[in-house]
């Protein structure tokens, strides 16, 4: 049999193909969150029964975690087959919400998508696709983009017309994410410096002239920077999470005990969920919430690392991305609920009730697992589970 017949040697799997510590940090915060989703949303069950929301939140892990197993068996290298494509896939379906009588609008952001009773939330598909297709970019571009600025300005003229889809219904929280998770790719990806600093400048000045221009993007930040100035108005949602950590102290007033979340604190199972935590398990419980998310972006940088030195650039960019984005979200969001930023919708990763985030949350560390034990195995043909020997 010649060479080019003689079929292609697989590395022995192993339970060292799986990337046990990415694994058990996003298990431990999936429990976490069940654990928390429950108690922060007990008292608020309109119809009697007093685990709506944490039956809805095992439904969206029921879901995620199908997807997980699906996208487990995809090989990265079909990702980075149809990168440009799902790219204008996630453009077509954040152009779709805003189809008047298609797009349903809560609290005045229109966000959604009613499909067969689950409301989809294209906008959480789209901080996916923006990796697969940045990360394609770079591969394809790699000398443009160290040499050239007009390599690094192509890819972002795509991602300002993402942008404006995004900031049409509004979702400037989402909008900040893709843009930062996009120039850090930028400058992994070979980047100047300068150009990298320049684009930061500009990003900067941009979302400085989009607070300016809206009263109520100035009234977040006027509450961010003097909560106590307006408590019962413009500053209630932070100051309420000030005092929910205030009271949990150093460990907390123990899980259930908290009052905050009794009609204090708004929006206590999605976006102040950390408060809850705070004040139930004191600077402990957050401390570890934080330590948690190190492990999972140390994990997904270590495995880009891997794959980069393989020369497996797109799963390395692929890998770098989540990492950013994961990190990058959780950054914010605790940021939000401890005062250090602007109030911004953004759910906390695998702990927040919210089934869009959740479902994709799952898939992206679904395709990380992918790409680690495809380094482990060198073997990105399809089919064949992580943990199969």
């Amino acid at each position: 049999m010649s060479a080019i017949a003689r079929p292609r040697a697989m590395a022995p799997a192993s339970s060292q193909s799986l990337d046990w510590m990415l694994l058990l940090a996003v298990l431990s915060l999936i429990g976490l969150g069940i654990v928390m989703v429950s108690s922060a949303s007990l008292h608020l069950a309109g119809s009697g029964n007093s685990f709506h929301y944490l039956s809805k939140h095992l439904l969206a892990l029921g879901l995620g975690a199908a997807a997980a197993l699906l996208v487990l068996q995809i090989p990265s290298n079909w990702w980075e087959r149809g990168s440009t494509w799902l790219y204008f896939l996630g453009l077509a379906l954040l152009v779709v919400v805003l189809v008047p009588g298609l797009g349903k609008t809560v609290n005045g952001s229109t966000r959604w998508v009613e499909l067969g009773g689950i409301n989809l939330q294209t906008s959480e598909f789209m901080k996916l696709f923006l990796i697969f297709y940045m990360a394609g970019y770079l591969v394809r571009r790699q000398v443009e983009v160290a040499h050239s600025t007009w390599g690094v300005v192509k890819p972002l003229l795509l991602l300002f017309l993402a942008a404006v889809l995004l900031m049409a219904q509004p979702d400037f929280g989402t909008t900040v994410v893709l843009l930062a998770t996009a120039l850090g790719l930028l400058f992994l990806g070979g980047a100047s410096l300068w150009q990298f600093g320049l684009l930061l400048v500009l990003a900067i000045l941009g979302g400085a002239a989009l607070v300016m221009t809206s009263s109520y993007r100035q009234e977040r930040v006027t509450s961010f920077l003097d909560p106590w100035a307006d408590p019962l108005d413009s500053g209630y949602q932070l100051s309420q999470a000030l005092i929910a950590f205030g009271r949990g102290e150093w460990t907390g007033v123990g899980l259930g005990n908290g009052i905050q979340k009794q009609f204090y604190l708004p929006e206590a199972h999605t976006d102040f969920i950390m408060a809850v935590i705070g004040e139930e398990f004191g600077l402990v419980g957050t401390l570890a919430v934080i330590a948690l998310f190190s492990v999972l972006v140390w994990r997904a940088f270590s495995i880009g690392a891997a794959a980069e030195s393989l020369q497996r650039r797109f799963a390395a960019y692929v890998a770098y991305g989540i990492g950013l984005w994961l990190g990058l979200q959780a950054f914010i969001n605790i940021g939000v609920n401890v005062g250090l930023l602007p109030t911004k919708g953004l759910t906390l990763p695998f702990v927040s009730y919210g089934s869009n985030s959740m479902i994709i949350s799952c898939v992206a560390v679904a395709v990380l697992l992918r790409i680690h034990w495809e380094n482990r195995t060198g073997d990105e043909r399809a089919g064949g589970m992580p943990w199969r020997a």
